[in-house]
């Protein structure tokens, strides 16, 4: 019987005090995103580590003064929970009593010793919240009110969750019936809660604060579950003196077929029918936001319903003139993460752009007299240049707080003041000490229709131009496959761990990419198998005439989820002429039309192949469908797949390993045979 493969099998990977090896990047310190209080000198930000010696996963919450020259700074620190800030002295810190296992809020007082010095001066139990598994908590010292969100149950009573939850499992049997989609969504199949928003007072007098008792489900009496799941988080809603405004599923429409989403407005203390802002003739809708005053609302939206990467443009509605106008009707990129200036006159947000994600502004114009305007306006101007950034917070003086990553470094924060931009944190600093990472170089070069394509490239350490000397190479393609491999760090497809490890690496952003434009993203639409792949030839191609250090004859290709994809693609067409020696499929699609079928988000299927394996373009399925060349599959390939994975089932991976394991089969056999009658079939 043959040996069979462990995940406990030794892998020789190169390690030492100057390489970024895979242990490192397991040990390395994982920061989240940095969140300032309302005057701006302090800030906290959640991180974890791991160590694989104690297998245990250090989490915890520091907090730092916004201030330069952070070598010179000390960090307190609160254990690992839910943090908000009640104000600018306190935080709001939700943890869970491991005794009886509920959640409590607590008030963390911070003191300031100096300008780099903050430190714990008290921590005092607020109370007990009534069930657990609560979460995206927002706090409005104007109404004196706390917003969270939790699943509860149709009545949308948070008194009687605990109680129906032990009801339901003591019901006697392990069924759930369906009469709807979604029947499962990401890696959760759905059961008979929805996500809501509960609004309860929170109000500090005589130096103590209190948690009043009285919990309001603002959206009773709707179906409105809020936020969004399976991603969606305190950037699915936002509160001002008196109002909620949120984004939800339209109740009426097939949640698995549809992508709008709307966006309502409802008073914290509810009473009231929820207020629709959007036309209900749009795609999705995130990142509601008010500003400061109370009088605006804006937030991101696509026009096209059941396209996910449609162009998301910003829109304004005046609360005051009940008027709804786009702010960005022309401009080519999807805004996302937005806030308001603390004046309210201009739109700060992030967008996607050459592969970085860069910090935009644009101002808030007047209101014009009749809604659905596209409001001419200069376009955004780009306030940051390279890297990722992430949860941009205008500050009360001016500045902007954001978190940054690169390849270089994961997430870190930062400070913009007047153009000039100044790091707060280094948590990553030591961890990385002694190790150069590659910082990527930008590839350009003509591909499907003479579109330009965008490329990275990574280079191993020691490598010399004009050296002579060849380096094998990884040509990494990501997924999507409207998405992109950007200037970020990432903890699982980090391209430095090959890099670090001896490979030249390519990762190239081809049709269907994000960042480019709108008419690039939407070129791959009903051509999965074409124009991407003229651009990924273009691409190889073009690296290997200006680095010919690569060698060609050396070369892998890895991808996951659209990435995967295109390693069966490959796989079963060797025409394209890439002749690599290895591929790495990822959560990657084989069979178009089964795929169709087993998803979940049906919609995007029906969008990218115009419409269903039954009743859409059954050609369009056919045509770029990998299984359909399986015949053609000589490269050895590595399948990686999640259970999990509810977008991709994994019976896509197992229906590749099962067929290149006949191929396998039937090629060691009829090899073993004809090496013994060769003379025979001469």
């Amino acid at each position: 019987m043959p040996k069979q493969a462990t995940i406990d099998d030794p892998i020789p990977f190169k390690e030492g005090p100057d390489v970024f090896s895979p242990k490192t990047l397991i040990e390395l310190v994982r920061p989240g995103t940095g969140t300032a209080n309302p005057s701006g000198d302090v800030g906290f930000i959640p991180v974890s580590q791991y160590s694989l010696e104690t297998k245990k996963n250090d989490k915890k919450i520091l907090i730092f003064p916004i201030q330069p020259n952070p070598a010179s700074a000390q960090f307190a620190s609160i254990a690992t929970g839910d943090a908000f800030w009640l104000d600018s002295d306190t935080i709001g810190h939700v943890v869970v009593n491991e005794e009886n296992k509920v959640q409590e809020l607590h008030a963390v007082s911070i003191a300031r010793e100096s300008t780099r010095l903050v430190s714990i001066s008290s921590s005092a139990l607020i109370a007990s919240f009534p069930v657990s598994d609560l979460g995206n908590f927002i706090y409005s010292s104007q109404a004196e009110s706390l917003v969270f969100s939790t699943a509860a149950w149709p009545d949308k009573n948070i008194h009687t969750i605990k109680e129906q939850d032990e009801a339901y499992e003591k019901r006697g049997h392990s069924a759930r019936v369906y009469d709807q989609l979604f029947v499962r969504h990401w890696d959760t199949w759905r059961g008979p809660k929805i996500q809501t928003l509960f609004t309860v007072s929170l109000k500090k007098a005589d130096g103590k604060w209190t948690l009043g008792n009285d919990y309001i489900s603002p959206l009773n009496n709707t179906e409105h579950s809020a936020p969004v799941e399976p991603f969606g988080g305190v950037d699915h809603f936002d509160i001002s003196a008196t109002q909620i405004v949120y984004t939800t599923k339209d109740p009426e429409v097939d949640p698995a077929s549809h992508t709008r989403t709307d966006i309502y407005v409802v008073p914290i203390t509810g009473g009231k029918v929820p207020k629709r802002l959007t036309s209900n003739q749009q795609g999705a809708t995130s990142s509601p936001v008010f500003n400061k005053q109370g009088t605006k609302v804006a937030w991101t939206e696509m026009a096209e319903d059941g396209y996910e990467a449609d162009r998301a443009k910003i829109i304004v509605y005046d609360l005051e003139k009940e008027v709804r106008f786009t702010l960005t009707p022309t401009w080519d990129r999807s805004a996302a993460q937005l806030t308001f200036s603390s004046k309210g006159d201009k739109i700060i947000f992030t967008a996607s752009d050459h592969a970085r994600s860069k910090i935009f502004s644009v101002d808030v114009v007047e209101t014009p007299s009749v809604t659905d305007a596209n409001v001419t306006v200069s376009d955004p101007v780009a306030l940051t240049s390279s890297h990722s950034v992430s949860n941009v917070q205008p500050l009360e003086d001016g500045r902007i707080l954001f978190t940054r990553s690169s390849f270089t470094c994961p997430s870190e924060v930062f400070v913009l003041s007047e153009g000039s931009i100044e790091q707060i944190t280094r948590l990553a600093e030591k961890g990385l000490e002694g190790k150069t990472l590659a910082a990527g170089e930008d590839l350009w070069t003509t591909g499907s229709d003479n579109f330009k394509v965008h490329s990275w490239v990574l280079k191993p350490p020691g490598y010399e131009k004009g050296s002579g000397k060849k380096w094998p190479v990884v040509f990494m393609v990501h997924g999507g496959p409207q998405g992109d491999t950007a200037d970020s760090w990432s903890t699982r497809w980090n391209p430095n761990i090959f890099v670090q490890q001896g490979y030249f690496l390519i990762a190239p952003n081809p049709t269907g990419s994000t960042g480019f434009g709108q008419e690039f993203t939407n070129r791959i639409t009903q051509n999965w198998g074409s124009k991407p792949f003229t651009d990924l030839v273009a691409v190889w191609k073009a690296a290997l005439k200006a680095y010919p250090e690569i060698d060609a004859d050396n070369a892998v290709a890895v991808g996951a989820s659209w990435g995967g994809y295109a390693m069966n693609w490959i796989n079963g067409h060797p025409e394209l002429g890439f002749n690599f020696k290895a591929l790495v499929c990822h959560d990657g699609v084989f069979d178009t039309r089964y795929n169709g079928f087993a998803t979940e988000e049906l919609y995007f299927f029906h969008h990218d192949f115009n419409g269903s394996p039954i009743f859409g373009d059954s050609q369009n399925f056919d045509q770029w469908n990998p299984s359909r060349f399986i015949d053609k599959f000589s490269v050895p390939q590595l399948l990686i797949h999640g259970s999990l994975d509810y977008r991709l089932p994994e019976t896509e991976s197992l229906a590749v390993f099962n067929a290149l394991q006949h191929l396998k089969w039937h090629q060691e056999v009829l090899g073993w045979i004809a090496g013994h009658v060769k003379a025979q079939i001469e």
